[in-house]
């Protein structure tokens, strides 16, 4: 292909596409580039699809280059390595609008690859790399039903900006990226700071009217330089003869099947019901196994999603706005620093918050200028939560994009770090699911952060709406509260979380081509009311953060030095901070600023650090008092170490109330004494008089009484 370039301006910024000049031999390739920022895309197909393939395998990989920023990758190897957990959310974020729109029986493998590899602060990379993407398949010869339009939204005094640049997105109270065709929407993801439903509705259509914008530029392109679909494509395909049998014979079984709403009976049902159908049809079609069970999987799919268009029934006999039932505990695990259990229905997760130091706060490597992040949420669903026996693997994408969607829900509630100086970890574990465990995990994190005593602003719920759209009749139903069965077999996984006052993330997912504003609304306003009634439920098991925190979570004591006395307290190769913490068992962190943050179980200890600490950086006054140790003796009195590298000589006068012959018949080396500063000479010598416990004082007035007589 010829060298082409295009320029399509959104938001008064222009975007170019560049194609036919790098990486000849993908199926489609381009540059995109605005401002600095620079991100290529490639995708690939195979030449055929592997055998027995029965789903679509499309893989997306989102590459992070450090050469991107100007920067060598840290580690013994100095290159990338595994992907990082934002690359990983990048992957998922492109390719959740593209799979909705490849055509059905396409089992190909298809690879897209978008790499940054030049990065503007002003200009993030993802929207790009979304565009390139659907850019890049376009033109290609694989089948692709887009193509697509992509940006991201801010909401900054008040206003919408497209495309926000680095201060925009600082200042803005929402982050919000939505992907679609110009007929519809197809899929959002943000977080926002309590920001009402309306609005939230707002930004998604001013997006959507820039996305179709976008498209009409992109269709011209395609009819421009697209290729023609290849033709040695192969689908698949069920026999008409062997659908029309397989569906008169299944009819009523199904319908015997899906008679029940108790999910195990219906289950076992349906395998009674597959095994006399693959048994009747074992002659007649033989080796078809498969085609069978596809027919019976739309033939089910058909029933299900009828019965609730046109009866308002679901899988499990609730109304379509109705939620299942609820029950949480707090405060199970008792060396665990806050807990909680949540259950919905047969879904139930585990969430256990941990507090820690600053030094424990996550440092970052990426494209991102955000280098820690101090409250971190992870999710893990164990394949016992499904029932499934199978060995447990490292962290899926799945597990990595719902902790970061729970982590966005909750992290605008968060205390600030000046009224809570503290690291926070929540594990959200999945011990039972069937359907929304990540909004239910949102609603145990919400339970365990209170049930630690962080004083969250507000507590925060979460749902995942459902949709059944009949394409025919043009019926839709909305389901609050979705399970499962009504996941697989819907159109629409849109999950809401927040507050009372707003909502602080989103995510939505379609199988179908796109969803209008009118259901967009109704799944927003259904949202917010089953939000509500999960509310309800929360703060009937704990109406408000517990007082205390955990006495097993660590007491944490905040002051502030002049950064030119840090280096004392640290002192030559550690020593000083060192000793410090041996001495009293604490953690002690000290930022650039000067901050210190002491930390440790036992409050007592703490407390004794920090005056150790501010004996070193405070300058020595007549008044102040020390404990000291005694560390060497002269004739005339005794040296005493005053920490800090300080050191002051008491004189054999000064030791006590009554005659003393020898230094020795009062202090020795290695005893610990209180001491009063009495002065401070031109050359810093301090001089010191010590403090004489009452007991003393009173046996060597009596002493000096009897010797009177």
């Amino acid at each position: 292909m010829d060298y082409k370039k295009y320029v399509i301006n959104v938001a008064g910024k222009d975007i170019i596409f560049e194609t036919g000049k790098l990486c000849g031999q993908s199926n489609g390739s381009c540059l995109v580039r605005c401002g600095d920022t620079v991100v290529m895309v490639n995708v690939t197909m195979s030449d055929e699809p592997k055998p027995g393939q029965d789903f679509f395998p499309l893989s997306v990989e989102y590459q992070e280059k450090m050469y991107s920023i100007g920067k060598i990758p840290g580690g013994f190897k100095k290159r990338e390595g595994r992907p990082s957990d934002k690359a990983i959310l990048v992957s998922r974020l492109i390719d959740r609008p593209l799979r909705p729109l490849f055509p059905k029986g396409f089992f190909h493998d298809v690879v897209v690859v978008a790499t940054a590899l030049s990065i503007d602060p002003d200009v993030s990379p993802e929207p790009l790399a979304m565009l390139g993407s659907s850019f890049a398949l376009m033109i290609s010869d694989i089948p692709f039903l887009g193509p697509t339009g992509s940006v991201a939204v801010g909401l900054v005094d008040g206003k919408f900006v497209i495309n926000p640049n680095q201060e925009e997105r600082e200042r803005s109270e929402l982050s919000l990226t939505v992907s679609g065709t110009d007929e519809a929407v197809l899929m959002i993801e943000g977080g926002a700071k309590e920001v009402p439903e309306n609005i939230f509705l707002d930004a998604i259509m001013c997006a959507f009217e820039q996305i179709k914008k976008i498209v009409a530029e992109l269709k011209k392109i395609k009819a421009e330089i697209g290729k023609p679909v290849n033709p040695k494509i192969q689908y698949y395909v069920i026999p008409e003869e062997l659908e029309k049998d397989v569906r008169e014979y299944a009819d009523k079984l199904y319908d015997h099947v899906l008679d029940t709403f108790d999910r195990h009976e219906r289950e076992a049902r349906e395998e009674e019901a597959k095994a006399d159908i693959l048994a009747h049809f074992a002659e007649t079609y033989p080796d078809m196994q498969r085609e069978i069970g596809d027919v019976l999987y739309k033939v089910k799919k058909e029933k299900v999603r009828a019965h609730i268009i046109e009866n308002g029934v679901r899988p499990d006999g609730r109304k379509l706005d109705e939620i299942r039932p609820i029950w949480c505990e707090v405060g199970l695990l008792p060396r665990v620093h806050g807990s909680a259990v949540f259950t919905r229905g047969e879904t139930q997760v585990l969430s256990c918050l941990t507090l820690g130091t600053v030094s424990d706060i996550q440092k970052l490597e990426g494209l991102d200028d955000e280098e820690v992040n101090r409250y971190v949420h992870h999710y893990n669903m164990p394949p016992y939560a499904t029932g499934e026996a199978k060995m447990i693997k490292g962290t899926g994408r799945r597990e990595i994009g719902h902790g970061a969607l729970a982590e966005r829900a909750l992290e605008p509630v968060i205390p600030d770090e000046s009224q809570f100086p503290y690291a926070l970890r929540i594990v959200s574990e999945v011990l039972s699911s069937n359907g929304s465990s990540s909004m239910a995990s949102v609603c145990g994190s919400t339970l365990a952060l209170m049930d630690g005593g962080v004083k969250i602003s507000a507590p925060v719920a979460g749902i995942a709406m459902g949709l059944i759209k009949d394409e025919k009749s043009g019926k839709v139903a909305v389901l609050s509260d979705i399970q499962g069965l009504e996941d697989f077999l819907g159109d629409m996984d849109f999950k809401v979380t927040g507050t009372a006052k707003g909502v602080t993330a989103i995510q939505m997912d379609i199988k179908i081509k796109g969803i209008d504003k009118a259901i967009l609304t109704e799944a927003l306003e259904r949202a917010k009311i089953g939000r509500m009634f999960i509310m309800d439920k929360l703060l009937a098991c704990i109406s408000e953060p517990r007082p205390q925190l955990s006495q097993y979570a660590p007491k944490i004591i905040t002051f502030t030095i002049d950064r030119d006395k840090i280096k004392d307290v640290i002192g030559s190769g550690g020593k000083t901070i060192n000793k410090i913490i041996d001495e009293t068992g604490v953690k002690i962190d000290i930022e650039d600023d000067g901050t210190v943050f002491v930390s440790g179980i036992d409050a007592e200890m703490n407390e004794k650090a920090r005056k150790i600490i501010l004996s070193i950086v405070e300058d020595v006054e007549v008044g102040d008092v020390y404990d000291g140790t005694v560390v060497r003796i002269i004739t005339s009195g005794a040296f005493v170490d005053l920490g800090g590298g300080k050191e002051g000589m008491i004189h054999i006068s000064k030791l006590t109330n009554r005659h003393v012959d020898k230094v020795e018949d009062v202090v020795k080396i290695g005893d610990k004494v209180e001491v009063e500063v009495i002065k401070v000479d031109e050359r810093g010598r301090i001089d010191l008089r010590r403090i004489i416990p009452k007991e003393e004082k009173e046996a060597n007035a009596k002493l000096h009484s009897s010797h009177k007589e």
